[in-house]
């Protein structure tokens, strides 16, 4: 990781902390005269506009008086979509009653289904696809939630 990926997770790794939010991933892209800088961030509850909003001025803010970037940059925060897999256990609360895609390993072999989230206890996680399926977070390879329009 180079010294401007290293400054930028610093950054933002100590806001998303002070604000009881996820850092979920950072990309940075394009190149000195053109740069974007893209943070992806998440909570334990439902991540408003307002919320990435303030988290960018506070990131923007120290950038600046720190002098990290001299040329011009973007700054994009936002929520990490629906689309990118769930990557720490307090993220799978606010989705109990939705349906998921799981992919999973066993000790010796791998697996994939679809079935809601109905319950988590501790590190576990209990799914309905037929019959009730209980997987150890730690177990989970990807988890994705699946849009419903119904």
């Amino acid at each position: 990781m180079n010294s401007l990926n290293e400054k930028i997770l610093t950054i933002a790794q100590q806001i998303t902390a002070e604000k009881n939010l996820l850092l979920i991933d950072i990309v940075l892209r394009g190149n000195e005269r053109n740069r974007v800088i893209e943070i992806f961030i998440d909570g334990e509850d439902i991540v408003s506009a307002e919320t990435c909003a303030l988290v960018s001025r506070e990131i923007n803010n120290i950038i600046n008086t720190d002098n990290i970037i001299e040329s011009s940059y973007r700054l994009d925060v936002s929520t990490p979509g629906v689309e990118k897999p769930l990557k720490y256990l307090t993220q799978f609360k606010k989705h109990i009653q939705r349906k998921f895609e799981v992919e999973y390993k066993t000790d010796d072999k791998t697996g994939k289904f679809q079935g809601k989230l109905i319950d988590i206890q501790d590190d576990v996680l209990v799914f309905d696809c037929g019959r009730e399926v209980q997987i150890k977070f730690n177990r989970i390879i990807k988890a994705t939630v699946l849009v419903s329009f119904s």
